[in-house]
């Protein structure tokens, strides 16, 4: 490479590195709760809290992060404007839908866990507590520790 490509290069990758670092600080996300299930073994778990996912919104577009049994339902969801209230919308339609803070400043790994919908999210977030595995332990915490609370 030449000085002048190894200087461009740099400048982009500086660029990129800036715009990565300013949508993580704009990054807000809600945790959704549900009560649907299609596993019998699920029905264990409280009602209203047996499956969790993440919706994101950094600005410009809202994502969807749904972790499943048999996949996971990543998804930019173009076709809905960014001011759009998507989390008043998943409330009005019945879900629980909670405010949750990012945190993606620990240094340290996350704990070893088994890889559930609750995990997922957990690791989203940046929340490294072993002690919550199920959607309604998160949910608690997320109304105990968090700056806002139920949404809608």
């Amino acid at each position: 490479m030449t000085e002048f490509q190894n200087s461009k290069h740099q400048k982009m990758e500086e660029k990129m590195s800036a715009t990565f670092n300013d949508v993580v600080k704009n990054l807000k996300a809600w945790v959704v709760f549900s009560g649907q299930v299609d596993r019998p073994w699920l029905r264990v778990l409280r009602p209203g809290f047996r499956h969790c996912f993440v919706i994101l919104n950094d600005g410009h577009h809202w994502l969807s992060f749904d972790p499943m049994l048999n996949h996971i339902d990543l998804r930019v969801h173009g076709h809905v404007p960014p001011s759009f209230d998507l989390p008043a919308w998943l409330s009005s339609r019945g879900q629980t839908v909670v405010a949750a803070d990012v945190d993606h400043t620990h240094k340290e790994p996350m704990p070893l866990a088994l890889f559930t919908c609750v995990e997922a999210v957990k690791r989203i977030l940046g929340l490294h507590r072993l002690a919550i595995q199920t959607p309604w332990q998160l949910y608690s915490f997320l109304m105990n520790n968090q700056k806002e609370r139920v949404y809608g």
